[in-house]
């Protein structure tokens, strides 16, 4: 009886014209508004997560121990400095490899839907990513196991993590520790948010007419929207393929391997980024790779899952011509002063930068048989 009530006055809404405008709520049901365009939003406020995790994950997160080798920590991939990222075309990845994708930036894990270029990760399950990242072979290579017993003999970590539990340092919650610190690093004061929230000086007249192109003739809204400027969706847009993929060998054998370990079919004879293909096996979806977020440009080049535009007039310019090959997009037709006005919009969404200090590792300690 409820629904039905329900439903008729939707219906009623429906038929003079609000439904259209109006969000509204019955009972425990919301009405959503009906037919609203999608949009850019502020950075939402978020409840913070828990400073213990957060404190000692920002450790572990610095802490080269965590790779199998001792010599690289998330942080050499995610560099603070360098927007969070490595700032290179395609990543170096596990000492003695290459890597064959963009190190992209973990600002705003927190508001993904999706993890990792080819989307296969689920964007709520941070602790995942990061065992991922630390595990696999071609970027830190690590033993969950070995990892747990080199942690356990560092005393300042073992009182760190007391703070947050009173087991010992253990396995699959290392991984949610620094997925806890992640998750807190988000775009802080950009011009676009006070914008959005009413201030009206916030932002240039030239970036206001590239947010109208943005919205309109450029049609950018239609896979970059919400906080973070991502639909979190997959999408060919012929990106051309980063040539070093083929000409440097390690990074051909990580692709390989990559295919291997995704089940791909044929993978020897594959010699292209087929991107979420690998993951899904539909046909549909050869080329397909995550919108990336618009938050955080001016610090986060070079751009594209292969890094092959190395600043924001070229990637303007790429979709300005429809994309690349077996791309779905139309040419745009922006005219010069208009691609600039969308690259002056485009870094309304940076903020300040993100700078967290690599707090140092403190040394191991021999652990005394029968006392831990």
């Amino acid at each position: 009886m409820k629904n039905q009530h329900r439903k008729r006055f939707t219906q009623a809404l429906e038929a003079i014209g609000l439904a259209t405008a109006v969000t509204l709520t019955v009972g425990v049901q919301p009405v959503i508004a009906q037919n609203n365009a999608p949009d850019l939003a502020p950075m939402p406020a978020v409840k913070p997560g828990n400073a213990a995790m957060i404190e000692l994950g920002k450790h572990f997160f610095f802490d080269p121990r965590l790779s199998g080798d001792w010599g690289v920590s998330c942080a050499t991939c995610h560099d603070p400095k360098k927007g969070w990222g490595d700032g290179q075309a395609l990543s170096t990845g596990y000492p003695s490899m290459e890597y064959f994708r963009n190190a992209p930036t973990v600002l705003n894990s927190k508001h993904r839907a999706r993890f990792m270029w080819d989307g296969r990760l689920d964007g709520s399950d941070a602790g995942t990513l990061v065992r991922d990242m630390i595990t696999e072979a071609h970027t830190m290579n690590m033993d969950g196991r070995l990892m747990q017993e080199r942690l356990q003999q560092v005393p300042e970590y073992d009182v760190l993590w007391k703070k947050w539990r009173k087991d010992d340092i253990n396995g699959m919650r290392v991984f949610n520790v620094i997925g806890e610190f992640i998750k807190s690093l988000e775009t802080t004061n950009a011009p676009f948010d006070k914008f959005a929230k009413g201030d009206n000086g916030a932002i240039s007249s030239e970036a206001k007419a590239g947010y109208q192109l943005f919205k309109g003739k450029a049609n950018c809204i239609a896979c970059h929207s919400g906080a973070i400027g991502s639909d979190g969706q997959l999408h060919n847009t012929g990106v051309p393929e980063n040539p070093d993929v083929l000409k440097n060998p390690l990074r051909t054998i990580t692709m390989l391997r990559h295919y291997a370990t995704s089940g791909l079919p044929n993978y020897m004879n594959t010699r292209t980024d087929v991107g979420a293909y690998a993951i899904t096996k539909d046909t549909k979806d050869i080329g397909k790779f995550q919108t990336a977020q618009l938050r955080d440009l001016k610090y986060t080049a070079p751009y594209m899952h292969n890094g092959m535009f190395k600043s924001l007039d070229e990637v303007v310019a790429f979709y300005n011509q429809g994309g690349g090959k077996g791309s779905a997009l139309k040419p745009l037709k922006l005219s010069a002063s208009e691609q600039k006005a969308l690259v002056a919009f485009l870094l309304t969404l940076s903020g300040d930068p993100v700078t967290v200090k690599d707090p140092g590792q403190p040394d191991m300690q021999v652990r005394t048989f029968g006392k831990n």
